[in-house]
């Protein structure tokens, strides 16, 4: 029986951060109402990088990457295809338009293939290694060069409709994806590389979410008319998540007992169900 160290387990880690993200959720699904308070969502800043950090954990000590990779990228796709239909056919939308925005099972999948990649270089497999690191990041660009190259395929409805699906769903560019922004997906490539040091690792995602959240956030809005610096306090908040780093160093290594399955499931399961409640919700208001 392993003994138990002092902190926080990935079981614990998890449990928290799918709490917050309930709580965030809520208030993204019904924020319409009016009656769902904003610091819901102002907690749930510690989720996203808190399920990061433990994707980070469990593609390090998964024994099958194989099947933790197709599991990801399944449910990944799977809800990538229903937002597709949404966007592109206005299929399943709210009577205002809105419709769900949830792909970090897509953030995870690209994540995964450049974190195989780092494994291989350290591993001085230099060829596959680079190839693995480097197309999830140079993808958006491939796409561009191809749409430049063959301008027709956007004219061409049935083209255009199988290539706005593939990098919708299966094939995902980073910088498409609605769930997340480019700095989370480049903190969890530094989070992984930097997986050998501990310390370091968590410093350098405190920095530079920071940095992107909150600095780049106030020179960006700073001199909007109506701007006051409390508003980095009450509106423009999404730095908050740099407090996820407590709960990342209070994390002891040690995986926990139970809910192993519970976030794959559970996240698609609770976006859907809440959605449709909201739904159903704002139809009564009307």
């Amino acid at each position: 029986m392993t003994k138990q160290k002092f902190g926080l387990t990935g079981t614990a880690l998890k449990t928290i951060a799918l709490v917050l993200m309930v709580m965030d959720h809520i208030h993204y699904f019904f924020e319409f109402t009016g009656v769902v308070p904003e610091w819901f969502s102002m907690l749930a800043r510690l989720s996203a990088p808190l399920f990061l950090f433990c994707t980070v954990e469990g593609f390090a000590h998964t024994h099958d990457r194989r099947r933790y990779f197709l599991r990801i990228w399944a449910i990944g796709t799977a809800m990538g295809t229903v937002e597709f239909f949404m966007i592109y056919a206005g299929a399943f939308r709210r009577g205002d338009g809105f419709y769900p925005m949830n792909a970090i099972f897509q953030q995870f999948m690209l994540l995964c293939i450049i974190w195989q990649g780092i494994d291989w270089l350290r591993q001085r497999q230099f060829v596959r290694g680079a190839l693995a690191a480097a197309m999830p990041i140079l993808w958006p660009f491939c796409i561009a060069a191809l749409l430049t190259l063959f301008p027709k395929i956007q004219d061409a409805p049935i083209g255009s409709t199988v290539l706005a699906w593939l990098i919708t769903a299966p094939f995902p560019m980073w910088s498409g994806i609605t769930d997340g922004s480019w700095y989370y997906f480049f903190g969890g490539i530094a989070l992984y590389a930097l997986y050998n040091h501990k310390h370091l690792r968590l410093a350098v995602w405190a920095v530079f979410t920071f940095l992107t959240d909150f600095v780049m956030v106030y020179l960006q809005v700073h001199s909007l008319p109506d701007f006051a610096f409390s508003q980095m306090f009450t509106v423009y908040y999404e730095w908050l998540g740099v407090f996820a780093v407590i709960g990342m160093a209070l994390y002891n290594g040690q995986r926990g007992s139970g809910h192993k399955q519970l976030f794959y499931w559970f996240y698609p399961a609770h976006v859907y169900l809440l959605y449709g409640a909201s739904c159903l919700v704002y139809n009564l208001l009307q």
